[in-house]
């Protein structure tokens, strides 16, 4: 009886705090409690100093991620109405809404799906640190995982116009082999799919905004080096920039949340683009050194081999599309981290995916 009036005062608790998204819940200060509602995008279990059980789970909602903590002494409430007999007491099917989550055959399963966490705010070294103190698995009819997915802050329709309008400014063969390439099945992958599962654009039609933002600086790059002289060729960085990416479709998956597949861990997207980008080239027919030239794009755009790249950008249309994708990497890093500044501070919080802190410079 206990423990049903404990869940009845849980879940009036939680009915009576304003669900935060998780863009608000970074801007908390310390020791601040709060209540946000997403999907499960990252649940593993870890063993502290003293060999206990605790849980890492990234939270996604349609303004972002949030990482945390769950220690050994969180409660998790199971929520959902199914799974319960009628005819029993209603202190019997209260009894079976607390779980443990080391003997709970669910927990294999929650990751893709929608969960309550009440948190807090904590430090560590310095940095934010957010403890998830109540799990609770909710209805997931209710409230279906794939509405918690964070998506591109920009329009599909406009973003797919803007890449079929790049694809048309080249000339043949280029721009036939890219009509090829982007259409059908492939395509309403693409389109939809996550750049990453963390570091930048991870989230739905990530991988679209990224490529379009590599290729408009790629574009940029390519006036500035002929009017300097050097002769890069556009039709080749514009395919550079489109295709240097495709291995991402391989890479990841949505479940709903973005995901790492194992073809993407333990092989990476560089080396599947590449077999991706061949396999194409040789159905398509094209050119022996076109596919040499694009195919030299995708293997060297990470710049460097500690970055992944088996060789480095040996020509000017390499050296742009990884100048470019490097720093719309960056650009996105930076856009990221100063949304998150404090309104009065100009200094982000250190940012480990660009290795840095980042400035809100304005004008007075």
């Amino acid at each position: 009886m206990a423990e049903a009036e404990t869940l009845k005062k849980k879940t009036e608790t939680v009915k009576k705090q304003n669900v935060l998204g998780t863009g608000a819940v970074k801007k908390l200060p310390r020791d601040s409690k709060f209540y946000c509602l997403g999907v499960v995008s990252k649940l593993a279990s870890k063993k502290d100093k003293n060999n206990k059980t605790y849980w890492e789970l990234s939270l996604m909602d349609k303004e972002g991620t949030i990482e945390g903590k769950i220690w050994g002494n969180a409660e998790w409430w199971d929520c959902r109405p199914e799974g319960l007999d009628e005819t029993e007491s209603q202190e019997a099917k209260e009894s079976k809404k607390k779980i443990d989550p080391l003997k709970w055959d669910g927990m294999s399963t929650l990751q893709g799906q929608t969960v309550g966490l009440l948190g807090q705010v904590a430090e560590f070294r310095g940095q934010p640190q957010y403890n998830f103190n109540a799990i609770y698995y909710v209805d997931q009819n209710k409230y279906p995982p794939y509405t918690f997915v964070q998506r591109s802050p920009f329009p599909l329709e406009e973003m797919k116009n803007e890449f079929f309008g790049l694809v048309e400014s080249c000339q043949p063969p280029i721009k036939d082999f890219l009509a090829f390439v982007f259409s059908g099945d492939f395509w309403r992958q693409f389109e939809n799919w996550p750049a990453a599962v963390s570091h930048h654009h991870a989230y739905v039609s990530g991988l679209l905004e990224h490529t379009l933002g590599v290729a408009r600086l790629a574009c940029g790059m390519v006036d500035a080096s002929t009017s300097s002289g050097y002769g890069a060729n556009r039709d080749l960085v514009v395919a550079g920039a489109l295709l240097h990416d495709i291995g991402k479709i391989d890479s990841y998956r949505l479940s709903p949340a973005p995901e790492m597949t194992v073809e993407g861990t333990v092989i990476d997207h560089i080396v599947l683009g590449y077999n991706r980008f061949s396999r194409l080239a040789e159905d398509f027919g094209l050119g022996e050194k076109y596919a040499a030239a694009l195919g030299h794009i995708i293997v060297s755009h990470h710049g460097c081999k500690e970055f992944g790249s088996p060789v480095v950008p040996a020509t000017p249309e390499a050296m742009i599309v990884s100048a470019a994708d490097e720093l719309d990497f960056k650009l996105y890093c930076w856009r990221d981290a100063v949304d998150q500044i404090d309104e009065g501070k100009e200094i982000s919080e250190w940012n480990y995916s660009a290795q840095r802190r980042f400035w809100k410079w304005e004008l007075e």
